[in-house]
Order: structure tokens, then C-alpha cells, then sequence
């Protein structure tokens, strides 16, 4: 986990009203609405309590910057985002009115309408409850899934392609438990070769949050599904996210999903609206 104060517009906007109306410091959170601190207000721009500094010409930068997120670094502005070796995409953090979203090739990978992501990732998990046992994170993005279900879980398991995202996820604060609770074991590596090499009956949930059809179909498949089946003990629970089950999009793959599904010995498949997705019974 990459320590460092982590700002977007959010933070810095009411910063630069309170220094144009004559004051001399301002509550700000460092974290991205983890907590607060209060900083000093000069003529050479914001300092930190813990030392940091930020000038008014780069907190201006982040202001016109309202889709990115930056940190603080001794070099000056980082701005997180990064060229994925990986996907050969660009990958950013993007900030909301809670915790950030990651941003691959211009989609957002959490439902940021009239939510946020942290709301996104209870609303998928309780799709799944009870959430406890051990658990398997097909995805782990920014690690939002695998935190919250290690709140009840034995263990969590979960599985990122990417190195690029892992490092996003170390610059960002809402992921630092990923990397700091002892129920969460990371794997890196491609989740459709992973799966094979897990015990069979190993998990008693299996949450499958995949990068949409364009970017990752072999984790639509019919083989993967039969490969996550075989990983479920008996009477465990499949959570598939797919997005609005009522879009345009989303219809067009539904079928053929709830198709495979069962083609891999799912018995049961319950349409979930409210979770925007699936909820396969093994």
C-alpha cells in the first residue's frame, strides 16, 4: 500500500473558497473522504500537518482535472493514471461522491448513477447473503468485493490480471485493507487459468464481477462457468454481475449466459434486478 495524500476536485474545490474569502486554513480530507485534517493556507498554497505541501497553481490543476484523482508526492502531482501493459489500455482512478471507481478504456468498472461504488459493491454482496465461509473474487479491480466480504467471511480469495491495476489500487485509500487484512489472499494472474488450478468444492461463494463482454469474453464462457461450478461446495451460491438486466446491452448476452449456466450444472438461475445481475445455486 502506497501511503500518500490522495486529492480530487471534491477535496480541493471548497480549499480554493475558503482561501479566496480571507482564510487562513480549511478542513480537507487527504484520503478522499476517508477523514479529515485540518491545512494551512498561504501564499504559497495548502500545507498538510504532516508536512506536505501543495501549491495553489497545482491544486488549480486538479480542480480543471474533475475525472482524475492525484497524490501527493515528493516529485510534485502524480496523476492516477496508467498505460496497462497487460490490456495495452489506459487505466485511471476516478473519484465520486464516495470512494473512487477505476476507469478501463472509458468505462467505469462500478455503477456510479445514482449510486456509488461503495453502495454497488454492498448491493452485489447481498445478492450472495450470507456471505461466510470461504469466498472467491473472480475480479478484484480496486478490491471493494473482496474487503467487504472479508467483513464475514473465513477467507477471501481473489484474482486480478492486471499488475497495472494492482498498482492503482495500492495509490488508492478506500483499497488499503486489500492489502493489509489477513483474510485476503491476492492472486495475480488470469482468472480463466487460476480457477483450474483451486480445489474442487472450495468455496461456499463465488462472487464473478467481469470487465463487460468486449474487453473479457472467455469469462463468459461456458468453460469458465463449468470451472467456477466445480469450485462451489454443495448448496453454494454464484453471484454473476452483468449490469442492468433491462438494457439493450445486457439482454443481448442474457440468454446465452443463463444458457451456459446451466449447460455447467448450475440448477438454478434467479434473476437478481435489484444487484443488476444473476444468482446461480450449485
Amino acid at each position: 500500500m502506497l501511503r500518500a495524500i490522495v486529492l480530487s476536485h471534491r477535496q480541493v474545490e471548497p480549499v480554493l473558497a475558503a482561501y479566496r474569502s480571507g482564510s487562513a486554513e480549511a478542513a480537507i480530507s487527504p484520503d478522499l473522504g476517508l477523514s479529515q485534517v485540518r491545512a494551512r493556507l498561504d501564499a504559497n498554497g495548502m500545507l498538510f500537518p504532516s508536512g506536505e505541501s501543495v501549491s495553489w497553481p497545482d491544486l488549480e490543476e486538479i480542480v480543471a482535472t474533475p475525472q482524475s484523482c492525484f497524490a501527493v508526492t515528493a516529485e510534485g502531482l502524480h496523476r492516477l493514471q496508467l498505460f496497462s501493459e497487460a490490456t495495452q489500455r489506459v487505466i485511471s482512478l476516478m473519484p465520486t461522491t464516495a470512494a473512487p471507481t477505476m476507469v478501463l478504456a472509458g468505462f467505469p468498472m462500478h455503477r456510479i448513477k445514482d449510486t456509488d461504488p461503495h453502495q454497488d459493491t454492498l448491493h452485489k454482496l447481498s445478492a450472495l447473503k450470507p456471505v461466510r465461509g470461504r469466498v472467491l473474487d473472480t475480479a478484484m479491480g480496486l478490491g471493494y468485493t473482496a474487503i467487504e466480504a472479508a467483513r464475514t467471511a473465513d477467507e477471501v480469495v481473489t484474482i486480478e490480471l492486471d499488475p497495472g491495476v494492482v498498482e492503482l489500487a495500492q495509490w488508492n485509500p478506500w483499497s488499503s485493507e486489500l492489502f493489509t487484512d489477513p483474510k485476503i489472499r491476492r492472486i495475480e494472474g488470469d482468472s480463466s487459468e487460476v480457477v483450474r488450478e483451486l480445489a474442487d468444492q472450495s468455496f461456499t461463494c463465488i462472487l464473478h464481477d467481469p470487465p463487460i463482454f468486449s474487453l473479457a469474453g472467455d469469462l463468459y464462457s461456458g468453460e469458465f462457468y463449468a470451472q467456477l461450478y466445480r469450485l462451489l461446495r454443495r448448496g453454494g451460491r454464484l453471484f454473476h454481475y452483468i449490469g442492468d438486466l433491462d438494457s439493450s446491452s445486457s439482454r443481448r448476452v442474457l440468454p446465452g449466459i443463463q444458457r451456459r449456466l446451466k449447460e455447467a450444472g448450475f440448477a438454478r438461475v434467479v434473476r437478481k434486478p435489484e444487484a443488476f445481475g444473476l444468482l446461480a445455486y450449485r
